[in-house]
């Protein structure tokens, strides 16, 4: 599947000018139409404090707000006119949950783009903001650092590969980066070996399976007990000079702290590279 239709989530935080960046290359490596979307939650309260402020404040409350994300929007544009890529933009304020809102519209794009929570600046959102997105909207999602990116990612990829259902969906999602990386690396930490893990030649069936797509592909296999995963990968990320990992998103309600709560928990968090990940 091509990337043909992408959407950036845009917000009035200090880094979302960066990830609008990222996505306006991705757009123009792709050929792709690319909409912004400016969303915020209503100004409200508790319906026993409500009653108490005058309704003026709530109206500038308001006000002030869509200025906001109209300053964003207009920001955003500039971006998107100047490097002549296909755009759009949306602004909306909503009273349910933000992540409901940007995961129905990402349901209609092939790919949505999200920034890294800053916990120095809260206008990037919560931490669960991602993962809600990812678990309620069927779509993958590129996942920028606040700190920002490379104008370009997906030149030197590295696929953190544990032979799962979520790692084996990440990479079909991610075939059109993979496809136009100069290298991919396929890394494989403490495998399982064996029928039911990575079989006897870890990371050799799913590199097999990408060279037949004509990606330029190798395995690396790391073995360390002392570190968890995430740190591996850290480690092999600045080693090798990668500047996106495609990786597996794991969820589930109830077992959400115990599933989430790992890898993909600790990568979100920790990141220094953008993040490609589908549930």
């Amino acid at each position: 599947m091509a990337l043909k239709n992408l959407l950036v989530h845009l917000d009035p935080s200090k880094s979302s000018l960066k990830r609008a960046e990222t996505a306006i290359a991705l757009a123009l490596t792709h050929g792709a139409h690319l909409t912004g979307l400016a969303v915020a939650h209503e100004p409200s309260m508790p319906s026993y404090v409500e009653a108490e402020i005058p309704a003026a404040v709530f109206s500038r409350m308001r006000t002030n707000l869509k200025a906001d994300l109209a300053t964003v929007i207009d920001a955003f544009s500039s971006q998107a006119n100047a490097a002549g890529i296909s755009f759009e933009t949306r602004t909306e304020l909503t009273l349910n949950p933000v992540a409901e809102l940007i995961a129905r519209h990402a349901r209609y794009t092939d790919l949505v783009i999200m920034g890294q929570a800053d916990t120095d600046d809260p206008l990037t959102g919560s931490p669960e903001l991602v993962e809600d997105v990812l678990l309620g909207s069927g779509r993958a999602a590129l996942i920028v650092p606040y700190i920002g990116a490379q104008q370009r990612p997906g030149r030197r990829v590295m696929v953190a590969w544990d032979a799962g259902r979520e790692a084996a969906r990440a990479v079909n999602d991610a075939l059109p980066l993979l496809e136009a990386a100069e290298q991919v690396v396929v890394a494989v930490v403490n495998p399982r070996r064996g029928r039911d893990g990575h079989g006897e030649q870890p990371g050799a069936d799913i590199a097999t399976h990408l060279a037949r797509h004509g990606v330029k592909v190798q395995v690396q296999v790391y073995s360390n007990r002392d570190l968890s995963i995430s740190e591996v990968l850290l480690a092999r990320i600045a080693d090798e000079n990668v500047d996106l990992v495609v990786l597996g998103a794991y969820g589930h309600t109830r077992l959400r702290e115990m599933v989430l709560g790992g890898v993909t928990h600790d990568m979100l968090r920790t990141m220094t590279v953008p993040l490609f990940m589908s549930h």
